[in-house]
């Protein structure tokens, strides 16, 4: 009679995470960065139909990362949840602390389950507030954990690398073309140091925008907008570097 093949619960969490890391590794990258007045998301997705940004409730918005049908699911049921939260008591008591807690259950309890692989995904779950300082991002990876972020977070791909470009040049109050240029610039880079270009049609873009009148701030960037605020910022920076350089001579 063979010995059964042991595996100790550290080395099988320790395969599990590994196996859900390389799968999110294998997505496009996104960002999502709180800029003057709301939170932009913005990712390289040649698809028109399958989005990676989504609105949830009023103020929410969804990004995921990893594999479409896994994260579609999570998307569906945060809808779900917060419909019925908000029918049931009042469209206040949904929140963005509240659905990232109900996400973290389920993806821990995924995670923690031996009769299913765990979930290829990383999520950003955001909502805006009525002043900068009142916005709420929070990045919820693989096993569930929570992870309160402020300013800028990158999730999928290259997120160690987009986020220490990011940390070093995002700025409180930054215009809407400034956060969506920033983005796109660490979007781009390549882990050897180069940088390639992004045209604007493999771009998605969407904003939680609190200067918006009706309560729903979701709404999507596309086409000849999308396109005349990144022409906008490229005009600003090549303006202020020919000013430096009048300067300098």
């Amino acid at each position: 009679m063979s010995t059964p093949f042991y595996v100790s619960p550290q080395q099988a969490m320790a395969d599990r995470a590994e196996y859900a890391r390389k799968g999110i590794a294998r997505g496009r990258s996104l960002v999502v960065l709180q800029f003057a007045d709301g939170i932009v998301f913005v990712g390289e997705n040649p698809s028109r139909a399958l989005h990676k940004f989504s609105e949830i409730y009023d103020r929410i918005g969804f990004a995921a990362a990893g594999k479409y049908n896994e994260y579609e699911n999570l998307r569906i049921g945060g809808v779900r949840y917060a419909d019925l939260r908000g029918y049931t008591y009042d469209r206040d008591d949904v929140t963005a602390r509240g659905l990232a807690n109900v996400y973290a259950q389920t993806l821990g309890t995924i995670f923690s389950s031996v009769g299913e692989k765990p979930y290829e995904v990383e999520l950003v779950v955001a909502e805006v507030g009525e002043t900068p300082e009142s916005d709420q991002i929070y990045r919820l990876p693989h096993d569930g954990s929570i992870v309160d972020e402020h300013g800028s977070v990158a999730v999928g791909g290259n997120a160690e690398l987009i986020s220490n470009y990011l940390d070093q040049r995002h700025e409180d109050g930054m215009s809407l073309a400034s956060a969506l240029k920033l983005a796109v610039q660490a979007l781009s880079r390549e882990s050897n140091g180069t940088q390639r270009e992004i045209p604007a049609e493999r771009l998605e873009v969407a904003v939680l925008d609190r200067t918006r009148p009706q309560k729903r701030k979701f709404r999507r960037i596309q086409g000849g907008r999308l396109e005349r605020l990144l022409e906008q910022e490229g005009a600003a920076v090549e303006e202020s570097e020919e000013e430096g350089s009048s300067e300098e001579s």
